[in-house]
């Protein structure tokens, strides 16, 4: 992965150095495991421990011998000189290596990506708490549909967030698992009691059943929940896209004080951090198909599936990280206008309470039949530049003829539809806010807030 979508913590994880650490580790825990029942001299045990890895000669090594295994166990019998260096090892396949240190690697990765998960999780939640009641236009198709909160919308990412974590615990538990099963998986030559003994320090379950390798649909579950939590993360990001556009301007990202936006238009304010999290998920989904077409490989193993490997599982990895760690940075920093929010929803003439006008007249005896009609031509005209439709609507001989001017106006209180939010919030965990309560809709609906030029870099 490129070091700008990168940081340290994930990408120490994927080093090279890293990697042939954790094959030493690997070799020298089988060693102990031999000894413990008599295989190897404990003689050996400490001249093997004195094992060094060197990533520059095992480079040189491989370009000679063309295996990456070969080369390191060369090395390493280098750097520990004398006859013990035969004990290293011992009954093992390449793969016993490769799939049990990418197991720990996959491991230590998806700790990091829980952590960056609570994080996020936490910045949704207060972020949640705060704008409990900020109200706003709920949107279906990209159209007004109804009144919601942003704290509502906010409490629906952290419930999504809090089921990608589960996922990702479980993605993390399924893949932890290693094998020193030898060639083909039979334990042909290496002891059952060796294997298990080894993998239960090493942090690992033994894989039940493996051929040459652990089978790749743990991989492939593993990459697809993160292209799962990456969706999501898209998800939140378009959502911020959409707010931030000029005609809307509900939301705006960080932008810095020295930032600039467009090397043509100094007035560009864009949202390039929400853009570059919908990219990056792209790029995720992508290494998640390939992880899903390396599941199938020839009988015992084909080695079809390593070269992609070494590049899916790292950029997978420190992408996921980076969206993660952006992604609570841009909520953390949202510019939220509450009175340019309030503005859309009456925007469209107050449309968005005829639902409640609708189910009103029902009540009073109308059929949903006659009552649509009614709502929606009403409504259609004030979308269309007639009056307003709160005002058109009361002016209708149907509805002056059931609801009083009093029930009238309570249909377009927009405390109706916010009355239930303790509850989605209970459900969440999320403590509730001392507001203020929301009062009732103007009789006249406000002016929208005048729109202005802003967006990020071109």
């Amino acid at each position: 992965m490129i070091s700008r979508y990168a940081h340290p913590e994930m990408s120490e994880i994927f080093s090279p150095k890293q990697r042939y650490e954790l094959w030493l580790r690997i070799e020298l825990i089988v060693s102990e495991g031999w000894a413990e029942i008599g295989e190897i001299p404990r003689s050996a045990l400490d001249r093997l421990r004195q094992a060094r890895v060197d990533p520059d000669r095992i480079a040189r090594l491989e370009e000679r011998v063309g295996h990456d295994v070969v080369a390191f166990l060369d090395s390493l019998a280098e750097s520990v000189g004398g006859d013990d260096a035969r004990y290293l090892h011992r009954g093992l396949t390449s793969s016993d290596v490769l799939d049990t240190a990418l197991a720990l690697q996959l491991v230590a990765a998806a700790d990091i990506l829980l952590k960056d998960v609570d994080r996020l999780s936490s910045v949704i939640r207060r972020r949640a708490i705060e704008e409990r009641d900020t109200l706003m236009a709920g949107r279906t198709h990209g159209i007004h549909a109804e009144p919601i909160s942003f704290g509502f919308v906010l409490a629906g990412w952290l419930d999504e967030l809090d089921r990608d974590r589960q996922r990702l615990v479980t993605a993390r538990e399924d893949i932890r698992v290693g094998k020193l099963s030898g060639a083909v998986g039979t334990h042909a030559t290496v002891e059952p009691r060796v294997e298990e003994s080894s993998l239960k320090k090493l942090g690992l379950k033994v894989a039940p059943v493996t051929t040459q390798v652990i089978a790749r649909d743990r991989h492939a579950a593993y990459l697809t929940t993160l292209a799962v939590l990456a969706g999501g993360l898209e998800k939140f990001a378009t959502d911020i896209r959409h707010l931030q556009r000029t005609e809307v301007s509900e939301v705006r990202e960080p932008f810095g004080e020295e930032q600039k936006g467009s090397s043509a238009m100094p007035h560009k304010r864009n949202p390039i951090l929400s853009e570059r999290v919908c990219g990056l998920a792209r790029v995720v989904r992508g290494y998640a198909q390939t992880s899903l077409e390396n599941q199938a490989l020839w009988h015992e193993r084909d080695i079809s599936h390593s070269s992609a490997e070494r590049i899916i599982f790292p950029d997978a990895c420190t992408l996921l990280d980076y969206m993660l760690r952006l992604m609570a940075d841009i909520i953390e920093g949202l510019t939220i206008d509450r009175e340019r929010m309030r503005a859309n929803l009456y925007r469209s003439g107050g449309v968005v309470f005829s639902q409640r006008v609708l189910l009103a007249l029902v009540q009073k005896g109308m059929t949903r039949q006659d009552a649509y009609r009614v709502v929606q031509g009403t409504a259609i005209s004030a979308l269309d530049g007639g009056p307003d439709f709160k005002t058109a609507i009361g002016q209708s001989p149907e509805v002056r003829e059931r609801l009083t001017e009093r029930e009238l106006a309570e249909l377009f209180d927009p405390a109706f539809y916010l009355r239930h939010l303790d509850v989605t919030f209970e459900r969440l965990g999320l403590e509730p806010v001392d507001a203020p309560p929301i009062p009732l809709a103007a009789t006249k609906s406000p002016s929208p807030a005048r729109g202005g030029a802003q967006g990020g870099g071109s």
